[in-house]
């Protein structure tokens, strides 16, 4: 009887023990799990803060890890900044890609570092600079022409004179006919009609109603194209705004010095009566 009591006992027991062992490891297993923090920030901004950063430690800082991006897995380097190494560990992949987020990071023998707002001013001043040399080399070039077809056709107009001068003269038998005809109107005006001015006296200064002219209608338009760029400017990002304002209001203060300085010579010709039409001598 005791020999079939303690087996009994022991097999009890085995399955008493099995079923809280269940218990326990599904108790082990329900524990809450550890909070993981998962960042998901744009790449562009991790590297303004690490700029930030960097700028909050000495200069050397920068520099070292630029030239030496084994340093971000130098834990004992690290480990004199405690902040670097923060956020190095929280943001592996400033460790995986250096170039990018040391790219605001200068050091001697590399070009100066530039910024979209830079770039932006660089590309906008290059092309006022072609387009100024363009335009310069237009308006050379159009004087040029201007000037060349200006000379054949006075040289054409002093031929012409010419031939008729040795045909007239040709018909006078004497000086004392020649004189006679010269002091008649008709011989007056024959002489003034010459390519070459034969007056001796100082030329009559004109009015310069085609300069004012010109100045009020160069500002005007130079002044509304300095407006324009500055409207334009409001709708843009803010690296292309800053040169189109600039630009707009450069345009208008010279829009307006064309206007200013058209106003000042109307009261000054008014002033010297270069207004008044000069009279003509009766003949």
């Amino acid at each position: 009887m005791r020999r079939l009591i303690i087996p009994l006992l022991i097999v009890f027991a085995s399955a008493a023990y099995a079923q809280k062992q269940p218990e326990t490891s599904t108790a082990t297993t329900t524990a809450p799990p550890a909070t993981v923090t998962v960042t998901d920030t744009d790449s562009r901004d991790t590297r303004e803060q690490f700029k930030a950063l960097l700028q909050r430690n000495p200069p050397a800082l920068g520099m070292n890890l630029k030239l030496d991006p084994s340093l971000f897995n130098n834990q004992q380097y690290l480990a004199t900044y405690p902040a670097l190494a923060a956020f190095v560990a929280q943001h592996p992949e400033v460790a995986h890609n250096p170039d990018f987020y040391l790219s605001s990071v200068w050091v001697p023998g590399d070009r100066e570092p530039t910024t979209a707002s830079h770039r932006m001013w660089q590309e906008t001043m290059e092309g006022v600079f072609i387009f100024g040399i363009f335009a310069t080399i237009i308006t050379v070039i159009t004087w040029l022409i201007r000037t060349l077809i200006e000379q054949r056709r006075w040289s054409r107009l002093s031929r012409v004179q010419t031939e008729v001068h040795s045909k007239l003269l040709e018909r006078f038998t004497s000086s004392e006919d020649l004189l006679k005809y010269i002091d008649t109107p008709s011989g007056r005006r024959f002489l003034e009609s010459a390519p070459i001015p034969v007056e001796t006296g100082a030329r009559q200064v004109s009015a310069p109603i085609g300069r004012i002219l010109f100045s009020i209608q160069t500002g005007l338009v130079v002044a509304a194209a300095g407006i324009g760029l500055m409207f334009v400017s409001n709708g843009v990002d803010k690296d292309a705004a800053q040169p189109l304002h600039a630009l707009g209001v450069v345009a208008l203060s010279v829009g307006i010095g064309f206007v200013a300085s058209a106003v000042v010579s109307f009261i000054v010709s008014r002033r010297l009566k270069l207004f008044e039409v000069p009279e003509t001598p009766s003949v």
